[in-house]
């Protein structure tokens, strides 16, 4: 459903030195820093696989999910979402995925939570018994009913997420790109948005990838897990392997849930044993 192979991705960032000389030079002779984002990167995902994508903060998740969303073009290397090229069959590409962003929203910020639901229920064309059929699904699912008439900007973090969790599966898409979906959630609120995403995983057999800090997140919902570090892929394998590594009993959700260097470091000292 899901194919990366030797997938590249560069940012290009102009270098200045302080001062006003050197910020004259850079006018005339600018140079240029290059900075790697993903490097290399190649996977594979199957249908209805809900994978864990996992890394410290710059380490090139978010990137790739533009990449697969078909926000940014790899400068080299192959994609494919659902057979299709996301970066050049953007439109076709949009029907078949969905889209969650912790931080952000796709609820229009002054319309009632149901208007914005009808209006995606334009754009991607569903026929009224799809509509109909979901909405009542997810209202029921994720205890929508006492928001639908709020406009986006009063409701609460919570709130907006389960709003946007429907709203991104309304048009029934094959793969679900969520980043961060849980963060800032308080524990209860977070439970439900794990059980609606673990429900919509088994029941629809929806494809999807989770990119989180959150290693709660991870263990309650991923069996497989993908480990990137400085733009690069450094475990891919089961959530049972990924426990072995770390070694002396410990678990996901025994570190720190904002910070997964001890991960990483001990991926690294199991590489060097082997």
């Amino acid at each position: 459903m899901i194919e990366m192979e030797n997938v590249v991705k560069n940012f290009k960032s102009r270098e200045r030195n302080p001062g006003i000389l050197s910020s004259v030079s850079s006018l005339f002779f600018p140079k240029y820093r290059i900075h790697k984002a993903v490097d290399e990167v190649s996977f594979q995902i199957g249908e209805g696989e809900l994978v864990g994508y996992i890394g410290q903060n710059g380490a090139g998740k978010s990137t790739t999910i533009k990449l697969l969303t078909g926000i940014l073009t790899p400068d080299s290397g192959k994609i494919f979402v659902g057979g299709l090229n996301p970066s050049r069959e953007r439109k076709k590409n949009a029907y078949q995925i969905g889209a969650v962003f912790g931080q952000r929203t796709q609820l229009w910020w002054d319309l009632p939570v149901i208007e914005s639901f009808l209006l995606i229920r334009s754009i991607y064309k569903i026929s009224d018994s799809m509509y109909k059929e979901n909405l009542e699904h997810f209202i029921e699912i994720l205890d929508m009913k006492d928001i639908l008439k709020t406009p986006a900007r009063k409701l609460s973090l919570g709130q907006r997420m389960k709003a946007d969790l429907a709203a991104s599966l309304l048009h029934n898409p094959k793969v679900l790109f969520l980043d961060e979906p849980t963060i800032g959630l308080d524990i209860l609120v977070k439970e439900k948005v794990r059980e609606f995403i673990k429900f919509i995983n088994q029941k629809n057999k929806v494809t999807i990838l989770l990119t989180t800090h959150d290693v709660g997140d991870i263990e309650a919902l991923a069996s497989r897990i993908l480990l990137l570090d400085s733009g690069r892929i450094q475990f891919d394998g089961e959530i049972d392997s990924f426990h072995s590594i770390l070694g002396d009993g410990h678990n996901l959700n025994e570190l720190e849930k904002k910070d997964l260097s001890m991960v990483i470091k001990a991926l690294y000292r199991q590489k060097a044993k082997s």
